[in-house]
C-alpha cells in the first residue's frame, strides 16, 4: 500500500474511532485543525475554501460553530442518526456536508478528526461555476430556512439577468435604432426570454440538461409556455408607460414582476419534467 493510501485508511480509522468512543452521529476529516496538514491545495483553492467556510458557518446553527471544514468531503457518520437527512438532500460533491448539517438543524452531534491532504493523483477538479452556483443556492436556501424551493430560488436569480438583458436590449435598440420604446420593448422581452431558458438549463436543471436538437426544441417550448406571460409583460409594461408612469425601467419591472410565479411553475414541469 503506498503512503497516500495509508494516510487515507489512517484517517478513516480514526474518525471511526472517535465516532464510536465519543457517540458521536458525524466525524468530519478537517483540512483546517492545527495538527491537519495540506499539500493538494493551490492558495487559491484554500483561500477559496475558508472563505465559503465562513459564509457556511454563518449560515448553519450555531452548535456547529466549532467546527473548521463544512467544505470537506471526508466525513464518516451514524447510520441510524443521520440516514432520513441524507434521503432529503439532492445535491452531491463538497455540498453535501452542508446540506446535511443545514437539514439537521443542530440535531447531530458532531467532531472532526485532523486529516492529511494530499496532491491529486488522478482526474481532474469538479469544481466550476455550476458547483459554485449550487453552493449560493444552498446558501440563500438555508438563509430562508428550506422554505423556498431551491430551483425557485435559482429560477429567480436567473430571472434576474433576464432583467439585465431586457432592459440593455431596450435601450441599445431605442439608442442606436432609433426606434420607439413600443417597438423595442416586444425584442427585449424575446431575447430575455431566450437568455433565461439557456441559463435555467445550463444551471438550475442540469440534471435534466437538454442537448442538441432536445435543446432547440426545449427552447421553442420554453418560449411557447412564456408566452401568455411575454404578452402579459407586454401589455403591462406599455399599460404602465402609457397610463401611470413614463419612467420605462419601471413599466418593464412591473411587467417582470408578474411572469415570474408562472414561468416557474410551468415550464420546470412542461420544458424540463421537473
Amino acid at each position: 500500500m503506498d503512503t497516500d493510501g495509508q494516510h487515507e485508511v489512517s484517517a478513516i480509522k480514526v474518525a471511526i474511532q472517535k465516532l464510536l468512543d465519543n457517540k458521536l452521529d458525524l466525524v468530519i476529516g478537517s483540512r483546517f485543525l492545527n495538527e491537519s496538514s495540506i499539500q493538494g491545495l493551490s492558495q487559491e483553492r484554500e483561500g477559496g475554501s475558508i472563505i465559503a467556510n465562513s459564509f457556511a458557518r454563518y449560515s448553519l446553527s450555531k452548535k456547529y460553530s466549532h467546527l473548521t471544514d463544512l467544505m470537506s468531503g471526508c466525513l464518516v457518520f451514524r447510520r441510524q442518526s443521520c440516514i432520513y437527512l441524507i434521503e432529503q438532500i439532492d445535491v452531491n460533491g463538497f455540498k453535501f456536508l452542508y446540506e446535511l448539517l443545514a437539514i439537521s438543524k443542530g440535531s447531530l452531534k458532531v467532531n472532526e478528526t485532523p486529516l492529511a491532504f494530499q496532491p491529486r493523483k488522478y482526474g481532474t477538479s469538479k469544481l466550476d461555476i455550476a458547483i459554485i452556483w449550487d453552493f449560493l443556492i444552498s446558501l440563500i436556501h438555508t438563509s430562508f430556512r428550506r422554505i423556498i424551493p431551491r430551483k425557485a430560488i435559482s429560477f429567480a436569480l436567473v430571472g434576474s439577468t433576464g432583467v439585465f438583458v431586457q432592459l440593455l436590449t431596450s435601450y441599445t435598440l431605442m439608442t442606436f435604432s432609433k426606434i420607439a420604446f413600443e417597438q423595442a420593448l416586444p425584442v427585449a422581452v424575446v431575447v430575455a426570454a431566450s437568455s433565461n431558458f439557456l441559463i435555467n438549463n445550463w444551471l438550475t436543471f442540469r440534471s435534466n440538461k437538454l442537448r442538441n436538437k432536445a435543446l432547440i426544441v426545449g427552447l421553442f417550448k420554453f418560449l411557447l409556455v412564456s408566452s401568455l406571460p411575454i404578452f402579459a409583460n407586454v401589455g403591462l409594461a406599455t399599460f404602465f408607460y402609457s397610463y401611470i408612469s413614463h419612467n420605462t425601467l419601471f413599466s418593464q419591472l412591473a411587467g417582470i414582476i408578474v411572469v415570474f410565479i408562472w414561468n416557474y411553475a410551468a415550464s420546470s414541469r412542461l420544458v424540463w419534467n421537473n
